[in-house]
């Protein structure tokens, strides 16, 4: 009995440890030679949410989880995160190759690759097919913007960290020129880019905009255009947006006729280029500094998770172990109420 209590004991307490980044090595075709990495709560239940969290250039996806807070949030919200890699052997500096046009257009590439992984998920845990977002770092957020434009119907909502519009590029030395100084396009000539990708009428996905004022690589204009692309689609005036501040940063909204925002933006004051992040133990808090993770005191992941509407305080999940133990001093407790009976009849 003592042995078969503790084999329990350590089955209990291994489930009752903390999830961990695992990758998946098969996801099926990957014609884009991606690595795909998951990050499960234990315990979570089906129909959950997934949250696509694409590194910026010189990260990894390892490097994109902690340090941006999107693991503590998993936990505490309940969703599932997919950490897409990239490989040296397609991008020297470990860049998402937002900017290719076959690794960019619909069932194509690196795109495809991804949505790969998005089934995969989908098959393997239960995924809510309703509640999928996006969000991304510089060049991963470029690529969102291109998940977001090709696979709409897939994302509830996406989030671009000083990221690009969508088809900005299509060659690495037009890519430098959006980067900075950027390109200037009507709101109809981007959102026309956004139509032609894919066969979509609608309705679209929700976006939430980051950039630093003082970002000098993927210079602050690409913020613009990118609301000008998504309004545009989303059929929002972009001159009626309300704004007010966060954290003290500027923070502004756009709304459809129903009141509900569609389009969000946060310019995070005197930030370089990076995910912003707020180290510390509150909920608004996340985050460690790392390369591009930048503490400025206010966290992104959260004020993202919020904007998608996850921020539900999900059922409260049983103590697995507490229960096992009560459990089990039950039946201890009727073998020695069995033992007593069995020793008076013998001794009658």
């Amino acid at each position: 009995m003592t042995a078969a209590i503790a084999v329990l004991l350590e089955a209990v307490t291994l489930g009752a440890r903390a999830a961990t980044l695992t990758e998946v090595a098969d996801f099926g075709p990957n014609p884009g030679n991606l690595r795909m990495f998951k990050y499960v709560p234990n315990g979570l239940p089906a129909q959950r949410p997934l949250i696509v969290a694409l590194h910026g250039c010189t990260q990894g996806a390892s490097a994109y989880d902690n340090e941006t807070g999107w693991t503590k949030f998993a936990d505490k919200w309940r969703f599932s995160l997919l950490l897409p890699e990239q490989k040296n052997a397609n991008n020297f500096n470990r860049c998402f190759n937002w900017f290719e046009p076959g690794d960019t257009e619909r069932d194509q590439g690196e795109a495809l690759s991804i949505k790969q992984m998005i089934d995969k998920m989908k098959a393997d845990n239960a995924i809510d097919a309703k509640r999928i977002y996006v969000t991304g770092l510089s060049a991963g957020g470029g690529m969102a913007s291109v998940l977001l434009a090709i696979y709409p119907e897939v994302f509830a909502g996406g989030a671009v960290i000083a990221g690009l519009p969508y088809r900005c590029a299509t060659g690495l030395t037009e890519a430098l020129t959006c980067m900075n100084p950027g390109k200037d396009l009507s709101p109809a000539q981007w959102g026309r880019l956004v139509l032609d990708a894919s066969h979509h009428a609608g309705p679209w996905p929700r976006i939430s905009i980051w950039h630093g004022s003082a970002d000098t690589t993927v210079v602050p204009a690409n913020a613009a255009e990118l609301v000008e692309q998504w309004t545009h689609i989303q059929g929002i005036d972009r001159t009626s947006g309300e704004e007010d501040l966060i954290n003290g940063h500027p923070h502004k909204v756009y709304k459809d006729a129903n009141g509900r925002v569609l389009v969000e933006t946060f310019t995070i004051t005197g930030m370089g280029h990076g995910t912003p992040i707020a180290p510390g133990p509150r909920v608004e808090q996340c985050g460690s500094v790392a390369p591009f993770i930048l503490d400025v005191g206010i966290c992104s992941s959260y004020h993202i998770a919020k904007f998608w509407g996850l921020d539900e305080e999900p059922t409260p999940i049983p103590n697995l172990r507490d229960e096992l133990l009560q459990r089990i001093q039950r039946i201890q407790e009727d073998l020695d109420a069995l033992r007593s009976v069995v020793k008076q009849k013998l001794a009658d």
